[in-house]
């Protein structure tokens, strides 16, 4: 009989690290260097079969130089990669990378030789609690890296922190039921959307397994009637053989009505997308004007171009937990000047600091890039005024989703 002997948290990270662990090509493991093996969680070994490895002896600067040269010798012995380190000083945080590159060297030039160029290592970080995992993902990303994830309040899934061209860190795995009333909406919203159109277009990047997020979304269509196109971008980061391995392995999970590889950055094959697309659309009346863009309303736009802008400034300061709310939006009547008055909501009174920033410095950069692009939406010169409020757990309100227009009537 097994007993699990550690608390439901770790029960938590196992089961995600399982669902994550084929999206990855390394496994860092922290354990503390006072006590390496009463810190190490004892189903890593099994579910890292076949990885990589990478032992951090963390706290190393606290515990005895002898055993720590003998602990790197064990480990090392192992396989694996082993290095001292304290990630709350930054002690051999700089040599991690070339650590990576070396247990990794195998697993780089097997990409080589399949055509697969520029492709960075993807690592995860696993530990048991408190032996210093926050720390070390915040003094080892922070310094040296420029954050890369889901794109502001668009898509909820896994969050990587790209620390160079040759590591990327996963520091949110898995791809989770929505957390939030907000997260069903948006959910059913899009579910509900697949039986409306005439087509569906699913965006992948060129990976020769399908990815976590991948599944669920084939998960979510496998009975939507309407056709599906599977559109394969950044295909100018792969070679051609490693190209039709994607094909092949996304054909096998879903019956796509047609697969186009494109690259939107180098505008490859992006007029072969458009003539699919032309074919599966029937033809139809108009309705709606020709000059006319979108059936929302100004103000709605206007409130997404600001809601937009401030998740694009704030990156991961703040999380997607922002709301906003056209107060007033009038055209002054001795001249051509519109005059916009809109709230930010957000959930808690630190975040309400960083979005105003210093003096108010971020607050203004957010109105002036909004203002930018309404001017033109409006096609007048825009006085914005921005207010800042806390509504707490607002996501989870049915009261205020509607409110800021997240009706489940208009679904």
């Amino acid at each position: 009989m097994n007993y699990q002997w550690y608390p439901g948290h770790m029960t938590k990270a196992r089961r995600m690290m399982q669902e994550n662990i084929k999206l990855i090509d390394l496994v860092i493991e922290l354990v503390d260097a006072r006590i390496p093996i009463s810190s190490r969680n004892p189903d890593i070994d099994e579910l890292g079969k076949g990885k990589s490895r990478i032992i951090l002896l963390n706290k190393s600067d606290l515990a005895d130089p002898v055993w720590n040269k003998k602990w790197v010798e064990y480990f090392s012995n192992q396989g694996m990669g082993v290095l001292e380190i304290n990630s709350r000083t930054g002690m051999g945080i700089k040599s991690i990378q070339g650590l990576v590159q070396e247990v990794c060297k195998e697993k780089i030039e097997r990409d080589r030789k399949r055509g697969i160029v520029n492709r960075p290592v993807r690592a995860m970080v696993v530990g048991i609690p408190n032996v210093g995992k926050s720390t070390f993902i915040n003094s080892f990303a922070g310094k040296a890296c420029a954050k890369t994830g889901n794109k502001p309040g668009v898509t909820k899934g896994k969050q990587w922190i790209r620390l160079n061209k040759g590591l990327e860190l996963l520091d949110t795995p898995g791809i989770h039921k929505p957390k939030s009333k907000l997260g069903e909406y948006m959910v059913r919203s899009a579910e509900t959307t697949f039986n409306e159109v005439d087509l569906v277009l699913m965006l992948i990047e060129p990976t020769t397994e399908v990815q976590t997020m991948d599944e669920y979304v084939l998960e979510r269509i496998k009975n939507v009637k309407t056709p599906v196109v599977l559109v394969i971008n950044k295909i100018d980061t792969v070679e051609r053989e490693a190209l039709l391995e994607v094909i092949s392995v996304y054909s096998k999970a879903y019956p796509f009505a047609e697969v186009v590889p494109i690259s939107a950055m180098k505008d490859r094959n992006t007029g072969e997308l458009l003539e699919v697309i032309r074919k599966y659309l029937p033809e139809g009346p108009q309705y709606f004007p020709a000059d006319m863009v979108t059936d929302q309303p100004e103000r709605q736009i206007a409130s997404e171009i600001i809601r937009e802008k401030a998740l694009y400034l704030l990156q991961d300061e703040v999380p997607h937990g922002i709301a906003v709310e056209i107060m007033s939006m009038k055209k002054r009547p001795d001249k051509d000047i519109v005059d916009v008055q809109a709230t930010i909501y957000c959930e808690r009174d630190s975040h309400k600091g960083i979005i105003i920033g210093k003096q108010g410095a971020m607050l203004k950069r957010i109105g002036s890039t909004a203002r930018y692009d309404m001017q033109r939406l409006l096609g007048s010169p825009i006085y914005l005024q921005l207010w800042v409020k806390v509504k707490k757990d607002w996501r989870d309100s049915d009261f205020l989703l509607k409110n800021f227009g997240y009706d489940k009537k208009n679904i």
